[in-house]
């Protein structure tokens, strides 16, 4: 395998870097990777959607910054036969992390976890009357057996149109290397877990208490493309209760992407 074919995001996925700046160092592990999916969901919940798009996504590292976001264009030729159609045309999340190792100039390093951070996270998609939430909370990098570098990370949700908090959310993340070629190119495992609990559903008939999704996805991997299928079950998602106003919210989803990396 020639590791000058491995991502940047690969990299700092699945190699163990020091979490220790003590050295006052905070930039020795930077990195920054960005890539254009072009992708097609089928059964989406909640909605039974299926629907094209287009998704910039980005991550990286920059001295006590980390960050990993995306945008996505729905509905790319405007089509009036799309289940999208009439519906917000952008979706946007970003998540940025800092370090708290950095920040302090101490190794907050324990056992399994290797730094630790002051983690947020901000979805918006378009109109006031859409999705604006916004997660403050605390984050982590631990080292999971086999899956290597894991995100995880704990939130409470403030509403910026309800102007309230409500609930929380546990989330984590991977992305693990498992078959490499002679040509340098691989097949990975990827995924994240979202979970949110403590919501208020004092409106029953369209909130439940929790609710959440798992996306795993196999992808295959070269210097500059990747193609992949993934695979979403969705637990009353976005704590919409199954059956409710927001209709289906049950189920599994299925995603295809083919991927150009800059």
């Amino acid at each position: 395998m020639k590791k000058t074919l491995l991502p940047l995001a690969l990299l700092a996925s699945s190699s163990a870097f020091a979490a220790d700046y003590t050295d006052g160092d905070t930039h020795k592990n930077d990195y920054k990777w960005m890539q254009g999916n072009l992708m097609y969901a089928v059964n989406e919940l909640p909605g039974e959607s299926d629907h094209d798009y287009l998704e910039l996504e980005f991550g990286g590292r920059a001295g006590i910054l980390d960050y990993y976001g995306y945008a996505d264009v729905f509905n790319l030729a405007s089509s009036e036969s799309s289940d999208k159609d009439g519906e917000d045309k952008i979706f946007i999340k970003f998540a940025p992390r800092i370090s708290l190792d950095g920040l302090t100039g101490k190794d907050l390093s324990f056992g399994p976890v290797e730094e630790v951070y002051f983690a947020t996270l901000f979805n918006w998609s378009g109109g006031s009357d859409s999705v604006n939430n916004s997660f403050w909370g605390i984050g982590s990098d631990v080292m999971v057996p086999w899956l290597g570098k894991v995100g995880l990370n704990l939130y409470g949700l403030y509403d910026l149109n309800e102007k309230e908090w409500n609930g929380y959310q546990i989330s984590t993340n991977w992305f693990k290397p498992f078959y490499f070629f002679d040509n340098g190119s691989f097949v990975s495992y990827q995924g994240y877990i979202d979970y949110q609990f403590g919501y208020d559903d004092d409106f029953s008939a369209l909130y439940n208490d929790n609710g959440g999704a798992m996306f795993n996805g196999i992808y295959w991997h070269s210097d500059r493309y990747s193609v992949g299928y993934g695979l979403k079950a969705f637990k009353d998602a976005y704590a919409l209760r199954d059956g409710g106003f927001a209709g289906k919210t049950t189920g599994l989803t299925h995603f295809f992407a083919v991927t150009y990396k800059f």
